[in-house]
């Protein structure tokens, strides 16, 4: 993925299509950016999207509203085919729509191979289709059906990593597996409504477990934040 194309969904710009730019790409509402966008809730200069170790990384330029990719919000995101980026009151879809079907294909097969049925049957296309579905303007962009591509895959751990970075990276993950398992431990089922129950201090482990989450995000995005 050395060029990006990405296409406005929703706001002023709405229909634009930027097609195969290279990386670095701004985005922001003053002149001088990559791709200007005509919308107030975005910064002038609001986020920047480098190739990097083989990889599209968008990273939020501190900017007033922030930026979300499927929902999330993100400062710092790997980007992939069918991500939805939204800044303000824009939504930009990244890949072209060859890009977004390939991807739907490479899931699907992974979903045959590793989940089974159920999930195959919600990324198929419809039989003897050979490109995803896509129109612009029909494009269902709620939260969770935003969030789908994103949310199948497994994120891969970093390559090239030093080996003190890859014992740190074992710790965290360490430290998250250990913290799940003692929720997963206290959580019971009931077998009449298949229901899992957690109890109220478990619960809060798990809302601590969240905070925790979310400051080891923030502080590998962005070194210089202090909580």
């Amino acid at each position: 993925m050395t060029e990006v194309t990405l296409t406005v969904l929703h706001g002023s710009d709405r229909g634009k299509v930027f097609r195969d730019i290279a990386p670095p790409v701004t985005i922001g509402r003053e002149e001088g950016n990559t791709i200007q966008l005509n919308d107030e809730r975005i910064s002038r200069c609001h986020l920047k999207i480098q190739y990097d170790n083989e990889r599209l990384v968008l990273t939020d330029l501190d900017s007033t509203n922030g930026t979300k990719v499927n929902g999330q919000e993100s400062h710092l995101r790997i980007l992939r085919h069918g991500d939805l980026v939204s800044v303000g009151r824009s939504m930009l879809l990244v890949g072209t729509e060859e890009q977004i079907a390939a991807r739907v294909a490479a899931l699907q097969a992974a979903s045959d191979k590793n989940i089974g049925a159920t999930m195959t049957q919600d990324l198929s296309a419809g039989e003897g289709s050979s490109a995803l579905d896509f129109e612009v303007g029909e494009r269902n962009t709620d939260r969770e059906s935003a969030g789908t591509l994103g949310m199948i895959e497994t994120p891969e751990i970093p390559d090239r990593l030093s080996p003190s970075q890859a014992a740190q990276m074992c710790e965290v993950l360490e430290f998250l597996h250990q913290r799940l398992q003692k929720l997963i431990d206290h959580a019971q089922i009931d077998e009449r409504t298949q229901e899992v129950v957690i109890d109220y201090a478990a619960w809060q482990r798990m809302i601590d477990l969240q905070s925790k989450i979310g400051t080891m995000i923030r502080k590998a995005a962005d070194p210089d934040w202090m909580d």
